[in-house]
């Protein structure tokens, strides 16, 4: 499992890779919190396209950030979504709460974070 991230204005983009399940989801999600800290972050965007297995766990890990940056007024999107990820991502519901774009260029532009 790696996560790499880079801040855009009010946007943190992360990458994760690798499976992301309950050996995973703690460290995960002690990372992300850790990022999270900072409360000029409204968006976060995760780029999905290294994720090859996702399962309860890290449908919690999605739903527990949404709730942080929900409060802040902000919001989570996912892009580069495999096929497989996608799946799990309808079936859990998460699309309800979490938007998906086809890349972080639109993903940024949809909360305003390409504006110079």
């Amino acid at each position: 499992m790696q996560i790499s991230s880079c801040r855009i204005k009010q946007a943190l983009v992360v990458k994760i890779e690798g499976e992301l399940d309950h050996h995973t989801a703690d460290a995960v999600r002690e990372r992300l919190d850790s990022m999270l800290e900072d409360p000029s972050i409204k968006y976060m965007i995760f780029d999905l396209s290294q994720l090859k297995f996702m399962d309860s766990s890290g449908i919690g890990v999605f739903i527990g950030r949404y709730k942080v940056v929900s409060q802040r007024g902000g919001a989570v999107s996912v892009v580069y979504v495999t096929p497989q990820i996608n799946k799990v991502l309808e079936v859990s519901g998460l699309y309800r709460i979490i938007r998906k774009y086809d890349s972080i260029e639109e993903a940024l532009s949809a909360v305003g974070g390409c504006d110079e």
